[in-house]
């Protein structure tokens, strides 16, 4: 029986399970008034996307039990009376000598389960189930300094897709969902997070030279230009994780993190792609992320770039801990 005040669950049916989702009623999103139910109807609107950006990868859970109005809760163990189809890994934490069983979304109901758990975002990591210590996906992550307009963060990804272009390697770009743009590249799974993290480095610093006015590689937050955008290669270290493209942020508006082509890139507004306006999106022009399987590419330039400066005698940055 429903709680006093609450609402009655209901069951949605997710790819081949059904999943229970309680308190489906409960408003996570004040801005328009989005609910639970809400949202797993979003992600089942995006489904073959959003699984397709988790499929098989470690994946951080950022749980709002009460909305995004309310406390936040980052999950990495799946709880003890999970369904048993859910899969998982178990991931080593040498920092702490622990370990933890973490979801491996691969078929949609797994999504929903994650809803059903207050789940909003869903943070994969860089690699998968298969070889965790070994990165398939290299993430080039536009971060804005608190002062830089999304002008500025524009002219970083153009400069970046330039970049990109010149190494023969095809990046799939994407809004943070908040002020700042992704661009994801799969790579041949052959690095560990070290070297990845030094060709992401390699990469940014290139494209700090090109645009010295928009773009900063400086570790310390304290010491960037406020105006800047950092290229933050830090995202490629061991257990850093960034919202997958398809998720839900955790904000009033319900931004997504939402895949576009390079021709959209200046007449994007972040602010516009909601869950209640992706879906149609979604149904018009299909994941664009659709294709990013078909190809790997690899390090070795970057990763020679890289050699090439520390030759030259730049800094290198600590290594962030787990």
């Amino acid at each position: 029986m429903a709680a006093k005040g609450s609402t009655p669950a209901i069951e949605v049916e997710a790819g081949d399970h059904t999943v229970r989702i309680s308190n489906p009623d409960r408003v996570y999103f004040p801005a328009r008034g989005e609910t639970k139910l809400d949202l797993a109807r979003y992600y089942l609107a995006v489904g073959d996307g959003i699984v397709r950006a988790l499929r098989d990868r470690p994946c951080m859970l950022h749980r709002y039990p009460t909305g995004v109005t309310g406390e936040k809760v980052h999950q990495k163990r799946v709880p003890r009376g999970a369904p048993d189809w859910l899969e998982t890994v178990r991931i080593h934490f040498p920092r702490w000598n622990r370990t933890a069983d973490e979801l491996c979304v691969t078929e949609i109901g797994a999504v929903i389960w994650a809803v059903q758990m207050s789940t909003v975002e869903l943070h994969p990591w860089n690699s998968r189930r298969f070889d965790v210590e070994q990165p398939d996906e290299w993430r080039i992550d536009l971060d804005p300094m608190p002062d830089a307009d999304f002008a500025r963060v524009r002219r970083t990804a153009h400069v970046a897709h330039e970049v990109l272009d010149e190494l023969g390697i095809t990046g799939y770009p994407k809004t943070s969902g908040g002020s700042g743009l992704h661009i994801y590249v799969r790579i041949e799974p052959e690095w560990g997070f070290q070297d990845v993290r030094r060709a992401a480095l390699a990469f940014a610093r290139e494209v700090e030279r090109r645009a010295p006015d928009d773009v900063t590689t400086t570790w310390w937050r304290k010491d960037r230009d406020p105006r800047q955008v950092f290229v933050d290669y830090n995202q490629n270290t061991r257990d850093h994780t960034i919202a997958a493209a398809y998720s839900v942020r955790g904000n009033p508006d319900a931004t997504v993190s939402t895949p576009f082509a390079w021709d959209e890139l200046d007449d994007i507004d972040p602010r516009d792609w909601t869950i209640a306006t992706v879906p149609a999106r979604y149904a018009e022009k299909g994941d664009l992320t659709a294709g990013i399987d078909d190809e790997a590419f690899r390090l070795d330039t970057l990763l020679e770039w890289a050699d090439r400066d520390e030759r030259d005698g730049a800094e290198e940055p600590p290594e962030p801990e787990d």
